[in-house]
């Protein structure tokens, strides 16, 4: 079985991050990646210099043009941009019974913000209860729920009350906390599961959340239980990391091919 995973998200002009991501990781882990564009942004590995929404409508019609016709297994979302698009977007997704990855996309890696202040209250109330899985890292956890977090027990506290907001599952990534060590925690309505690795000293992590959230949805969407579908995404982000390329002055591209070269 071929998974067909559909992307909502935004174009990255420097191919590491969005829909480019997203592209790379769900081929290369041997789905099939159908998408809808939410916004073309000019950015590379130090900028995002520009962003030119979608039209609400548009991004509509492009969901509705594949759901109609090639179908879909999974659905990974990221970048939306404002409210109106949250809540149009949200319409379509209510009347498909699939997996949904939402990885709430608010700041770019250069600092750039990338969800509009009033849409942080629309992806809460519309998508949050539609979502298999939420994918924050610590700064994005910090905003949906109102709280400081800075360590791991913070992480876990934000992760269970986002459970209390709506969220049927949140894995709560620890990459912006210090330390030699990554912990993700995948927390539920009635399991906490910490997935540890050794951090990677670089600067080439530019598009980790997206891959990880796609990597998710090609799991979710060939029918493997969460935990595994989380474990095995983590595997191929550390792969790609660790892979990466070196290209660009800043925040620089994961490899996505490194399986091709095993």
């Amino acid at each position: 079985m071929i998974p067909r995973i559909f992307i909502i998200a935004g174009s990255d002009s420097s191919g590491g991050a969005g829909i480019q991501a997203d592209i790379k990781t769900v081929t290369m882990l041997g789905g099939y990646a159908a998408t809808a564009v939410t916004a073309v942004t000019v950015q590379n590995t130090l900028v995002v210099s520009g962003v030119h929404p979608i039209p609400a409508e548009i991004v509509v019609a492009q969901m509705r043009a594949v759901i109609d016709d090639i179908g879909v297994d999974a659905v990974k979302i990221g970048m939306l941009g404002d409210a109106a698009l949250i809540a149009a977007v949200a319409e379509v997704l209510r009347g498909v019974r699939v997996p949904i990855v939402l990885d709430p996309v608010m700041v770019a890696k250069g600092g750039a913000s990338l969800l509009a202040d009033d849409a942080v209250e629309a992806l809460v109330r519309h998508l949050l209860p539609l979502a298999r899985i939420v994918t924050p890292n610590t700064p994005e956890l910090a905003a949906l729920t109102g709280t400081h977090v800075e360590d791991e027990g913070d992480a876990v506290l934000a992760a269970q009350e986002l459970l209390g907001m709506g969220a049927r599952a949140v894995l709560a990534k620890g990459g912006h906390l210090g330390g030699d060590e990554v912990a993700d925690w995948l927390i539920t309505g009635n399991l906490q599961t910490r997935f540890a690795s050794a951090r990677i000293e670089t600067r080439h992590t530019h598009g980790t959340g997206c891959t990880l959230a796609s990597a998710i949805a090609v799991g979710l969407g060939r029918g493997e239980p969460l935990a595994d579908a989380v474990a095995a995404a983590r595997a191929y982000v550390l792969g790609a990391i660790a892979n990466a390329p070196g290209f660009g002055a800043g925040h620089g591209p994961l490899g996505h091919g490194w399986m091709l070269h095993q």
